[in-house]
């Protein structure tokens, strides 16, 4: 598993983003995308349809994005996650602290409800009071969800040589940051250099 200074191994194409919900995982997974010039899709919206009912074409929907060469997503969704994993060159993992994901969610949480910020398929956030009713609150499934990626993601270690998966971890903002301008600006230019070079012994 590498942290945020160690450099990739090769250039990532099609790039997972885990952690819990609230952490960042789209917020990173869109950066990526911007730099990598790869397609970036939002896993939430395909998976919510109105009135939060899921929608039935989830799983085939993810199948036919991950065919193609690049793109960016977010790991989760238990029906997805084996083909995402297999289907993946790279997976970063958000291991912030407990406390930053608890902030950040309950901040976007309250922040989307105030202002009635449109989600996927004309869904909005519930009322603020169902935090004490409803157990799968987002609030309180980040917090539940938080110790599954503990275990889940240190597991996928195991089979990187069967999948060729690499695994990044990074945890905090600072770590975010440090690896988005380090390691992963290094294969950006690196690339852009050799697709130079082969523009240049390329003929007329």
């Amino acid at each position: 598993m590498l942290g945020c200074a160690d450099p990739l191994p090769k250039p990532p194409r099609r790039v997972l983003v885990a952690g819990p919900s609230g952490v960042g995982k789209t917020t990173l997974a869109v950066e990526i995308a911007r730099r990598l010039g790869v397609p970036h899709l939002e896993i939430d919206g395909l998976y919510h349809g109105p009135n939060w009912i899921p929608r039935p074409t989830f799983a085939a929907d993810v199948d036919k994005f991950t065919t193609q060469p690049g793109w960016t997503t977010e790991w989760q969704y238990r029906q997805v996650r084996a083909l995402l994993v297999d289907r993946a060159d790279t997976l970063v993992w958000l291991d912030h602290p407990r406390a930053t994901v608890l902030y950040r969610v309950i901040s976007r949480t309250v922040r989307r409800r105030i202002l009635r910020v449109p989600l996927w398929n004309g869904n909005h956030e519930g009322p603020l009071w169902t935090f004490f009713t409803d157990r799968d609150h987002i609030v309180r499934w980040s917090w539940r969800v938080y110790s599954w990626y503990t275990t889940a993601v240190p597991a996928l270690v195991t089979r990187q040589t069967e999948v060729g998966l690499t695994i990044i971890r990074l945890r905090g903002q600072r770590q975010v940051d440090a690896w988005l301008s380090g390691p992963l600006s290094a294969v950006v230019v690196d690339q852009a250099r050799s697709t130079r070079e082969v523009e240049k012994r390329s003929p007329p």
